[in-house]
């Protein structure tokens, strides 16, 4: 029961997303850990409660929490299901601690007049065994020792403190306390706990008609499964389409974009729908739907998963275009306009109106498709494009889908300015792409990684890196050679817990439109000839890295991250470490996909114990090399075409 008033305030609580507007984001087995400064008049002693609870759930767990000085308490929970999690304080003046805490003073100031004040302790004794009504044994122990103080009152030779003061005793008062003047933290905070994979995932993207690498034709459904087999053997576990929808066939789009195509080219997966179907269909080339939901057992048998492309996008062609005109936007003369991104312009799309006077019949059908996915089996959904539609869009079917399907991921493939980034991922998106792709130097790297994993963001935004996107090929990848392929392979996979490469990057393919981030002969646009074993790839150096990762915990989250020192520009390093502290490894990588790079990296001595003194040995674990070091400034030597970074596992 609580106080008409709030008779202790509670207030700054963290982590609190927008002040408690947006939820926090965690995994099941994930630990979240609440602060908050709590405090009331006078001078009574103060104890609070961490509680949490599960959506539907009207039984509070909870656990005591600690004060850490000046007013501030803290205190920790586990997660453990897949879906909503709530939690809040629970603070009361404890009239038996602040009994105890009076007695002690006056015992310690020579006072030993207390008889009054021992049969004050004694009502309150007796009082929490009326609330102890499960345990017999605490009941009888709360009685006996209410009767020794009420004894004591008679005399004065008793200590009073002796008779209550053990921690023992006191643990059993509080677990009786008086709560009827308790102040409850409001509104309960909420927690999005989403499946492992939400944290923790590897993504391989490629089309699936090119999955043979053939030049004149397209490859099926059913034909993909040498290129999965090969994708899980480097340590992918989802697999991600481009669309898959039927392409539409007016202004369809040839080689590098030519707005002229021939009846061989493939057209832009992008441009969804036909006479034979729209976003609920399957391209004919790639096979059935039958052919589909073979895979997505197909990919089960594996543990693996497929990650479908969600892209709202419309060709001329379209049912929608027919059945719906009203859904889209239409130019002074009637016709209905297609999308621009000037100088750029997409003839074969017509973007959807989310607007339009039948805004909730659009909204609707849109939620049917993701549906209608999510009941053959899709669990993940890659949203192209999302900060182009309404927010309040997203915030509903996000809600819509995952309550009927709590496991279903949506990863945000939103490229824009940072606020709208962050305002996706607090309406509901479970990860995010992230600007990684165009951070290169050590200032960059350092200052970007740094706000994602200490700053508020750390609480909802789940960064998933991508090295390259069949729409971005950085220069760095560009002009740094296969070295660069390798450089950042190694920090995408070791800065966060979720990463992923577009397919050919294990190739190290790097021609691109002079001048352009953008690949030249894209297979957005034909069929793409490969060798999947051409030499010079890195298969396996990126397998290496994701063994490393599934076996060390430390690189299975995005926090706890700190940068170290170096004396060379061109040498990033920094300690990843596992969420309990148990596990470190210290990384050291070579930005300089040019040029051999050496220098005195500084190692975090404090995090291990050693002295400035100390000997160690750090083991590289990607070449299973040891290295003797001493003291905190040790030399490396990198060449980033052979050896561009350390992993180093540290035993004393």
């Amino acid at each position: 029961m609580s106080a008409p008033f709030p008779s202790v305030i509670i207030e700054d609580l963290s982590p609190a997303v927008d002040g408690g507007k947006f939820p926090i984001k965690r995994v099941p087995g994930q630990w979240v850990h609440v602060e908050a400064t709590i405090y009331k008049e006078g001078h009574e002693t103060l104890l609070a409660m961490l509680q949490w609870r599960e959506a539907g759930s009207t039984r509070w767990q909870e656990t005591a929490m600690e004060p850490l000085g000046n007013y501030r308490w803290k205190g920790s929970f586990q997660v453990t299901t897949v879906g909503w999690t709530e939690f809040t304080i629970e603070a009361w003046g404890d009239s038996f601690e602040s009994w105890l805490e009076e007695i002690q003073k006056k015992e310690a100031d020579g006072i030993t007049n207390l008889c009054v004040e021992a049969l004050e302790g004694a009502a309150l004794i007796r009082s929490a065994a009326k609330r102890c009504k499960s345990c017999k044994k605490n009941r009888e122990l709360l009685l006996e020792v209410a009767q020794q103080l009420e004894e004591a009152s008679k005399s004065f030779e008793q200590s009073l403190t002796r008779l209550t003061a053990s921690e023992s005793f006191r643990s059993t008062m509080r677990a009786y306390p008086d709560r009827s003047l308790a102040t409850a933290y409001e509104p309960a905070q909420r927690v999005r706990v989403d499946r492992a994979r939400a944290n923790l995932t590897a993504w391989y993207e490629f089309f699936p008609r090119s999955a043979q690498g053939k030049k004149d034709t397209g490859s099926s459904l059913r034909e993909t499964l040498e290129r999965i087999d090969e994708a899980k053997e480097m340590g992918f576990d989802v697999i991600y389409f481009p669309p898959i929808h039927p392409i539409g066939l007016t202004a369809r789009k040839g080689p590098n974009n030519s707005t002229e195509a021939s009846p061989k080219d493939p057209g832009v997966p992008y441009a969804i729908g036909n006479a034979l179907g729209g976003h609920d269909a399957i391209e004919p080339g790639l096979g059935t739907m039958k052919d589909f939901e073979w895979l997505i057992q197909e990919l089960k048998k594996r543990d693996m998963e497929l990650a479908l492309d969600f892209a709202l996008n419309c060709s001329p062609d379209h049912p929608y275009i027919r059945e719906h005109p009203e859904w889209f936007f239409h130019r002074p003369d009637g016709s209905i306009k297609y999308a621009e991104n000037p100088p750029k312009k997409y003839e074969d799309v017509f973007p959807l109106n989310f607007y339009n006077p039948h805004w909730q019949e659009l909204w609707q059908e849109l939620r049917r498709i993701l549906l209608f996915w999510a009941e053959r089996g899709v669990r993940t959904f890659r949203v192209d494009n999302p900060h182009t539609k309404p927010m309040g869009f997203w915030e509903w079917v996000i809600k819509e889908v995952q309550q009927l399907f709590p496991d279903v991921i949506f990863l945000s493939e939103a490229f824009t300015h940072p606020a709208m980034m962050k305002y996706l991922a607090k309406i509901g998106f479970t990860q995010s792409y992230s600007y990684f792709t165009w951070r290169n130097s050590k200032q960059e790297l350092q200052e970007y990684f740094t706000e994602l994993t200490q700053s508020e963001m750390k609480e909802y935004f789940r960064a998933h890196l991508f090295t390259n996107t069949p729409d971005i090929l950085p220069f760095y990848l560009q002009e740094g050679g296969r070295a660069s392929f390798l450089i950042r392979s190694t920090l995408a996979a070791t800065l966060s817990p979720s990463y992923g490469i577009y397919s050919g990057f294990e190739l190290c393919e790097n021609k691109a439109i002079p001048g352009k981030e953008e690949y030249a002969d894209s297979e957005k646009y034909q069929y793409k000839e490969r060798d999947w074993n051409a030499p010079g790839n890195i298969k396996p150096w990126i397998t290496r890295l994701n063994q490393i990762r599934k076996n060390h915990r430390a690189l299975q989250t995005m926090a706890p991250l700190q940068f170290c020192n170096s004396d060379n520009p061109s040498i990033l390093a920094y300690l990843k470490s596992s969420e309990d502290e148990k596990e470190h490894l210290f990384i050291i990588v070579n930005l300089n996909p040019h040029h051999q790079e050496s220098g005195m990296v500084e190692f975090p001595l404090h995090k291990f114990g050693f002295s400035h003194e100390s000997s160690y040995i750090v083991h590289d674990l990607l070449t299973n090399e040891c290295y003797h070091w001493k003291g905190a400034w040790n030399f490396i030597l990198l060449n980033p075409s052979t050896n561009p970074a350390h992993i180093f596992l540290v035993t004393a």
